[in-house]
C-alpha cells in the first residue's frame, strides 16, 4: 500500500463527526426543542405573568414532582425495563411514611430512611420477579400497580378506622429538624433580602411574592445532575446502557446485568418514595389516590426526553426537560383562554411525536433503514 493510500485510510478512521451530526444523536434534543416551542407558544398566547418569577415557580413545582419520577423511570428504561407501579408506590410509600410519623410517632430521622428502605425492598421484589421469571416488566409492574394501590386503600382503612385519608402529618413533624429539607421553601432568607432590595416582586406589605424555592425543585435539580453524572461519567452508567442495549452481550462482557436491573427498580421505587415524602409533608396528609396515573406521565416524560422503548438509549437531562414541558403546559393553560382539558390532547400528541422522532434518531444512530 502506498503512503498516500495509507494516509487516506488513517484519515478515514480518524474522521471527526460534524457538530450537527453529534447534536442529532443526543437523546435530549427533542425535549429541548419541545421546551423552546412550548415557551414560544405561551409567550404568544399566555398572560405575561406566567414568565415572572412566581409564574415560573408555579409551573416548575408540579414539573419537579413529576420529574423526580421521570428521571427514575428514564434510568430504568435505559436499562431496558419499565415500572408501571411507581404511581401506586407513591401512595403506598406515603401510607408507610404517614403511619410511621403519625401512628407510631417516629421522628423524621427514622421515618424517612425507613420509608426509603421499604420502597427499595418493594422495588427489588419487582426486579427479582422480572429477572427470575423472565416475564416482561410491563406485566409484572402492571400487576404491582393494582396490588400496591389496593394495599394503600386497605392499609389506610385499617390505620384510620375506615377512612381513605390519614391526617396529622404536618403537626407530627413540624418541629423536626429534618422537616425543612423535605417541605416548604428553601433560601427564604435570600428571597427576603432580594425583596427588601427591590430585586424581586413583593406584595404591598413588602413580603416577597415568592418566599423561596420549593424544596421539590431543589431535589429535582440535584437528582437530574446526579443521574446525568452517573450515566455519562461512571462505569455504572456504561453498565446501564449496556444492560438495556444488548443484555446478552453485556453479560458476556462481564456486566452484572441482573444486579444492574434490580438496582434500577430499587432506584425508581426510591424516587417514588421521595415524591411521597415531599407531597405528604406539604399536604399534611396522605390518601389512596396519591400518585394516581403518575406512572404513565413519568414514562411519557422520559420518552419525550429521548428514552427509547427498546432500551439502551436515553438521557436524564432529557427526562428533566420532558417533565418541564408537562409543568409548563398543565399550569400554562391556566394563564390562557384555552380549555385545560386540551392538556390530554397535548399529552397524547407529544407522546406520538416523541416516539416517531426517537425512532428516526435510532435509525440514524444505528444505520437501520
Amino acid at each position: 500500500m502506498s503512503d498516500s493510500a495509507s494516509q487516506s485510510a488513517v484519515d478515514e478512521r480518524l474522521k471527526n463527526e460534524s457538530f450537527g451530526a453529534r447534536l442529532m444523536k443526543r437523546p435530549e434534543l427533542g425535549a429541548i426543542a419541545g421546551v423552546i416551542l412550548v415557551t414560544i407558544f405561551f409567550l404568544a398566547t399566555a398572560d405575561p405573568a406566567m414568565f415572572t418569577l412566581s409564574g415560573v415557580v408555579n409551573f416548575m413545582t408540579p414539573a419537579a414532582q413529576l420529574g423526580i419520577l421521570a428521571i427514575g423511570a428514564a434510568l430504568l428504561m435505559i436499562g431496558g425495563e419499565f415500572d408501571l407501579s411507581i404511581g401506586s408506590m407513591v401512595a403506598f410509600a406515603g401510607l408507610f411514611f404517614a403511619a410511621a410519623t403519625v401512628t407510631m410517632g417516629l421522628p423524621l430521622s427514622i421515618a424517612i430512611p425507613a420509608t426509603f428502605v421499604f420502597a427499595a425492598l418493594m422495588g427489588s421484589l419487582n426486579g427479582f420477579i422480572v429477572i427470575r421469571s423472565g416475564l416482561p416488566s410491563f406485566i409484572v409492574t402492571l400487576a404491582f400497580l393494582f396490588i400496591l394501590r389496593g394495599l394503600s386503600l386497605v392499609g389506610l382503612k385499617l390505620a384510620t378506622g375506615g377512612s381513605t385519608q390519614l391526617r396529622g402529618v404536618r403537626e407530627a413533624v413540624e418541629d423536626d429538624w429534618l422537616a425543612p429539607f423535605f417541605s416548604g421553601d428553601a433560601f427564604s432568607g435570600l428571597f427576603a433580602w432580594l425583596a427588601k432590595n427591590g430585586l424581586i416582586e413583593t406584595f404591598k406589605s413588602g413580603t416577597p411574592k415568592v418566599p423561596g424555592f420549593p424544596v421539590e425543585i431543589i431535589w429535582f435539580l440535584i437528582i437530574a445532575i446526579l443521574a446525568t453524572w452517573v450515566l455519562l461519567r461512571t462505569p455504572v452508567g456504561n453498565w446501564i446502557f449496556a444492560a438495556g442495549g444488548d443484555p446478552n452481550a453485556a453479560t458476556n462482557s462481564g456486566v452484572p446485568v441482573r444486579k444492574v436491573k434490580i438496582s434500577l427498580f430499587m432506584v425508581t421505587a426510591c424516587c417514588a418514595a421521595l415524591v411521597a415524602i415531599i407531597t405528604v409533608m406539604d399536604a399534611g396528609s396522605t390518601d389512596a389516590r396519591r400518585g394516581f396515573q403518575k406512572e404513565f406521565e413519568a414514562i411519557i416524560a422520559a420518552v419525550i426526553g429521548g428514552c427509547l422503548l427498546t432500551g439502551g438509549y436515553g438521557s436524564a437531562i432529557g427526562a428533566f426537560f420532558g417533565a418541564t414541558i408537562f409543568g409548563m403546559v398543565v399550569i400554562g393553560l391556566t394563564y390562557t383562554s384555552f380549555d385545560q382539558d386540551w392538556f390530554q390532547v397535548f399529552l397524547g400528541g407529544m407522546l406520538l411525536i416523541a416516539v416517531l422522532f426517537n425512532n428516526a434518531i435510532r435509525k440514524r444512530v444505528t444505520g437501520e433503514r
